[in-house]
């Protein structure tokens, strides 16, 4: 692979791109009772973004440490990681792989397999391409994603607490990704 090839549809060097993790975010609403949402993100995560010579060969992996929420309340935020909610003692992280991205131009879509503790199931992302910009001596590429997972799906029932929180998550993914090197 040479590094200087570019995919057919972005302008992008083929490689490892890495996160610039002081632009990025990831973050999720919930609804609460049926009639609000709260919102959240995570503070630790890890993400790769591997440009192949074309689309077919690219691939996104990410990480995130569930540990990490923050809904802006430290109460709350205990309770979630709780046995009785996420049992973040069980269930560390959350593992995201791509198996398919397709699009053009600005409008993307990224199918994959999100893994919460021994659950996995498929997700489907819309992505916007930002584009490329120069900061520093690097260039970077910016992404928005954004999806949905039920809970339920990934076994995380909550007893009592189902009929407070929603069953639908959305998730909200702002990344930079940095280019490799030559």
């Amino acid at each position: 692979m040479t590094t200087d090839a570019h995919t057919t549809s972005l302008p992008l060097r083929a490689g490892r791109w890495t996160p610039d993790l002081l632009h990025s975010s990831v973050g999720f609403t919930i609804r609460h009772l049926g009639i609000s949402k709260v919102r959240g993100r995570f503070a630790e995560f890890a993400a790769e973004l591997v440009v192949g010579e074309s689309v077919e060969t690219s691939s996104v992996t990410a990480t995130v440490a569930l540990a990490s929420i923050d809904t802006g309340n430290a109460q709350r935020d205990e309770h979630v990681r709780a046995p009785d909610l996420l049992d973040v003692a069980r269930r560390p992280s959350m593992a995201f792989r791509s198996t398919r991205i397709r699009g053009a131009g600005e409008e993307w879509v990224m199918e994959g397999e999100l893994t919460i503790g021994e659950v996995t199931r498929p997700v489907t992302f819309e992505v916007e391409f930002g584009g490329v910009g120069e900061f520093g001596e690097e260039r970077h590429a910016g992404f928005e994603a954004t999806g949905e997972i039920k809970r339920g799906d990934f076994g995380l029932g909550f007893g009592a607490a189902d009929a407070v929180i929603g069953n639908a998550i959305k998730i909200h993914l702002d990344v930079q990704f940095t280019e490799p090197s030559a």
